[in-house]
This record gives structure tokens, sequence and C-alpha cells, in this order.
């Protein structure tokens, strides 16, 4: 992995504004159901990932597109609060910011989300996402973001990417990316379901990647790097009210692990008791641990 940093990571992708709803039940067609609680809070894989990040001490910038609508408004007011340098963020008066909707079931432990798309994530020559992609000691992508980035000049070689690959990616290969973290499903639908992790996590090494760390909820991690072994990283036990944003808390705290110098498999450990503890909370930000990134507490 790239040696310790202390220049801007930079997060690419989707911003929503979600409305969140904790009830013991989904409600019923036609029906009034009370909600033991509820929120609103800003949402989108990069966006959370980038305010985990800014809360494990690192510095942090956000690109993405949202309206001049009064969403739009919201998050980028709550990403300036938590120190998110929001100055890459395109305001477009022609689209409507990405919202959700968002019901969460006690009964179910699941959640049921109705969504407003996130506009299209692209960026005008010679934007500040252009200046601020040159200057990042790290890019990290979601779904959103990745062609973004793999339209710059020269793509992602030569520089440090993170790639959060949760979600599908349409022409995505892992090639030239220094931290690949998609969930084990995501290996699986693309290298085969009868292979073991450790197998897996090879085959996106011998498709590019630096560096893949797999995630799977509850079982944890599976951690390799290019000339390293494979290693599972156990799920930290924790008091779940809900999972969302969860693995965008993830993304974020083991991009400003890496980044601040901790080995792969101390970094995946760091993300995996930060994500975990962001599930004490309804919404996805409100809980993620305020917590400087030091060797012992890896």
């Amino acid at each position: 992995m790239p040696q310790p940093s202390t220049g801007t990571l930079l997060f690419v992708g989707c911003a929503t504004l979600d409305a969140i709803a904790l009830v013991e039940d989904y409600p019923a067609a036609d029906s009034r159901t009370v909600a033991s609680d509820f929120a609103t809070a800003g949402g989108g894989p990069a966006a959370t990932a980038a305010v985990a990040a800014a809360r494990a001490g690192a510095r942090t910038a956000f690109a993405g597109v949202l309206g001049t609508d009064e969403e739009g408004d919201r998050i980028i007011t709550g990403l300036q609060a938590e120190g998110v340098d929001t100055s890459a963020v395109i305001r477009d008066p022609d689209v409507r910011t990405g919202a959700s909707v968002i019901v969460v079931s006690r009964a179910a432990e699941s959640r049921a989300i109705v969504t407003r798309p996130v506009p299209p994530v692209s960026f005008p020559a010679n934007s500040r996402f252009h200046e601020l992609a040159e200057a990042a000691s790290w890019i990290h992508v979601d779904h959103l973001g990745w062609n973004a980035v793999a339209s710059l000049p020269g793509g992602p070689a030569g520089r440090s990417i993170s790639v959060d690959a949760g979600n599908p990616i349409p022409s995505f290969s892992p090639r030239g990316v220094a931290l690949y973290v998609p969930t084990i499903e995501r290996l699986r639908a693309e290298y085969g379901d009868g292979l073991a992790p450790e197998a897996l996590l090879q085959k996106a090494l011998d498709d590019g990647a630096s560096a893949v760390v797999a995630t799977a909820g509850s079982e944890g991690a599976w951690v390799l790097e290019r000339g390293g072994m494979p290693a599972h990283v156990p799920a930290t036990p924790a008091a779940i009210v809900s999972t969302l944003g969860a693995g965008d808390v993830y993304h974020g705290a083991i991009l400003a692990a890496v980044a601040a110098g901790l080995p792969l498999v101390e970094a995946a450990a760091f993300a995996g008791r930060t994500a975990s503890a962001s599930c004490a909370g309804l919404d996805g930000r409100s809980a993620i641990p305020r917590q400087a990134i030091t060797p012992a507490l890896a």
C-alpha cells in the first residue's frame, strides 16, 4: 500500500437526503403506522464515506452533482459541518437532488428504500473537481463516481484509487485500482459462487487490483494484497438499530486508516469497528465515532 499521507482524500459520487422511519413491522397497504423514531439525514455512499473519514481525522473533499433545491442545500450544509470540502460539488438547476424515504423494521431486521435517483456524476473540463483530483493523495469512488474518475486524463493509472464496488459498475475493471473494496456477493457474481473467499480475492488481484478487501456483513471481511497472504478479519459485535450506511462508513474508515499508514489488516479491523459503532444510530451518520487513527486503535 502507498506510504502514509496527510493529503486530501477526495470522495466522488453519490449524495442524498434521507428520511428514515423506525417501525416494528412494515406498514400494510392503506394503513397508518406509528414510528418509534424518525430522522432526516444526509446519505449516499461517497458522501457518507467522506463523513466517516473526516470523523477519523482525515482531510476530506466531496465531489458530486446536486440540484439547486432545498435537499441540495441541506446536503451541502451537513457535509460542511463535518469539515468536508464541498468546493467541487456541481449545483445544477436542471436536476433534482437525490433523496430517499427509508423504512426500517425492527421485527424483520431489514429496511425498505424508496429513492429518487441521483443525477449522473460528471464535471466540466478544468473544473474544481479536476484540480482536487490532481492534488488528492487518494480518490475514492462509488458506482456513480467511477466514470468521472475513469475519464480523467490517464484514467486510474498513476493515481491512488479506492473503489466501493458494493453496487454494480458498468464496464468496471479493477486494473490499476489501489484499494478495491467490493462485497463478497459482488465478487461471487463476478467470478462464480463456487469459489472460496480467498480464491475470489485472488481473482480480483489477477484482474489488476493491488489490494482487495471483501466485506461480508456479520461474517467480517477478507483481505488480500499483492505479494501477501489472505486474512480474515472478524466482524465487531454491535448493538444494531439500523445498518443503513454501514458499508459506506466502512469504506470511509478503511481509506482514512490506510492513508494514515495502518497495515491493511489493521485498517480493515478499524473500519469494521467504526461501521459497527455506526449501527447504533437510525441514520447512517449520527453514530459514526470521532476518533483519531493510531496503531493502538487497530
